[in-house]
């Protein structure tokens, strides 16, 4: 089913875990949005940099080469309207506080739920349109 609301919307999906990418790319495929993809933290920052119409980034925070708060901060630098969701597989509180003040803007619990997702998206586009 696609989800009109998400059409067209450039996601760099961040995930060194291939089957992880593989499963986001196959949930965002459905809402036909254009995805990225990048393996670890410094191929972020570059894709960032040569893409400035990317409305989302969905970025693992442990990754290889720079983990994901340090390529939170640093895509912050040049790109400060863009949304940033954390994935993680820690829900504790102070993970939490720790993924809001490194300059992400939303955070999901893996494993992540399609549904959850796409709702996600929708209320991060939503809420920047607002502004």
């Amino acid at each position: 089913m696609i989800n009109e609301s998400l059409k067209g919307i450039k996601i760099l999906i961040v995930e060194d875990d291939f089957s992880s990418r593989l499963y986001l790319n196959k949930i965002l495929e459905k809402s036909e949005v254009i995805a990225l993809n990048a393996g670890d933290g410094q191929e972020a920052i570059d894709i960032a940099m040569e893409n400035p119409d990317i409305d989302v980034i969905l970025m693992d925070i442990q990754l290889p080469v720079l983990d994901g708060y340090a390529t939170a901060r640093r895509i912050r630098q040049f790109r400060e309207d863009v949304i940033i969701i954390a994935q993680t597989a820690y829900g504790l509180m102070d993970e939490k506080e720790k993924i809001l003040e490194s300059g992400f803007d939303d955070y999901m619990i893996k494993p992540i739920i399609s549904q959850v997702l796409v709702d996600k998206l929708k209320s991060n586009i939503f809420r920047k349109r607002r502004l």
